[in-house]
């Protein structure tokens, strides 16, 4: 990443902190890049975080911390896709774990929007450097996600998301026992204040976040949960079941270095979290659709047992 420091000088008018900012680069960047970086923590103003609106002050400092530009045009790439339904407006597939979702700083090549550039004839180009990506996963994260193959259906699937009407069920490892059966954490979501990287519980961030959770099952010293997503924070699952004392195994960012041995002796080598469930209404005909995917090889090795036989 490149560093850069601007101190608003005292004739400067008040502007929307992404405009004043785009005025200043020595080179060109766009606002939607900078709403990005601020959206992400990555500018400050005084030291503090702030929002691409904030109006720019005399005197202010402004710190940047300028990620590696993302090509406008990723490139197909032959990497396998587990599709889990496709159809000419939307595409449905089961993600694998280690794999990020769209090319971004250090990360170019090797990635979801690749494999679908490859597979499909046609995507989404609301966001020309995540051609069909609506939503996202984390890297390490596997499962369910869906992808739009045109304009009309991204603008639609982005309605659903943004209303909250997506049901989205997620199935987690966690340390610990965990003693009730159900629960909901309600707890604002933000940037953490020292790490840029991470995000945490802020009681001074609008971003309300609600994460439900239920047990399905309890093992020797971590339990298999089920989480409900009401609102889509950054990270939100991981840092509010780390925040009531259960993050998500191998889930070092959040406090679980519990890495579980597989079979063939090696650790579990990501957090243990799944997207399990899909619900949404198709883009074009408006039906309701449902869409699961089964546990991952890695977490079915730790419980040793297939979601066939936990929900009979």
């Amino acid at each position: 990443m490149e560093n850069h420091t601007f101190e608003v000088g005292p004739d400067e008018k008040s502007a929307r902190l992404d405009q004043y900012l785009a005025s200043v680069f020595p080179k060109p960047v766009s606002r939607s890049h900078l709403k990005r970086l601020i959206d992400a923590g990555h500018i400050l103003v005084n030291g503090r975080l702030a929002k691409p609106h904030h109006k720019v002050k005399p005197g202010e400092k402004i710190e940047v911390s300028l990620e590696e530009p993302v090509s406008s045009k990723p490139e197909a790439e032959d990497i396998a896709l587990n599709v889990l339904y496709e159809d000419d407006d939307i595409m449905v597939i089961n993600k694998q774990p280690g794999i990020a979702v769209h090319p971004g700083a250090g990360t170019q090549s090797g990635t979801i929007v690749n494999a679908l550039l490859n597979h499909c004839r046609k995507l989404s180009d609301v966001d020309a450097a995540r051609p069909g990506i609506v939503h996202r996963l984390d890297k390490d994260t596997s499962g369910v996600m869906v992808v739009a193959k045109n304009n009309a259906s991204h603008r639609e699937l982005a309605r659903q998301f943004k209303d909250h009407t997506v049901k989205k069920n997620y199935l987690a490892l966690v340390k610990g026992v965990v003693e009730l059966d159900n629960g909901t954490v309600d707890l604002p979501v933000g940037r953490h204040q020292s790490n840029r990287q991470k995000m945490a519980v802020r009681y001074d961030s609008e971003r309300k976040a609600v994460t439900e959770y239920k047990v399905i099952k309890r093992f020797d010293g971590f339990t298999l949960v089920m989480l409900n997503l009401k609102t889509g924070r950054t990270h939100q699952i991981r840092v509010h079941m780390a925040y009531i004392g259960h993050p998500v195994l191998g889930d070092e960012k959040y406090g679980s270095r519990d890495r579980p041995v597989l079979k063939g002796g090696t650790g579990l080598s990501r957090q243990a979290l799944h997207s399990y469930y899909l619900k949404l209404r198709h883009p074009t005909s408006g039906k309701e659709m449902e869409f699961t995917a089964d546990l991952p090889d890695d977490m079915k090795a730790i419980i040793g047992e297939s979601l066939g036989e936990i929900f009979p």
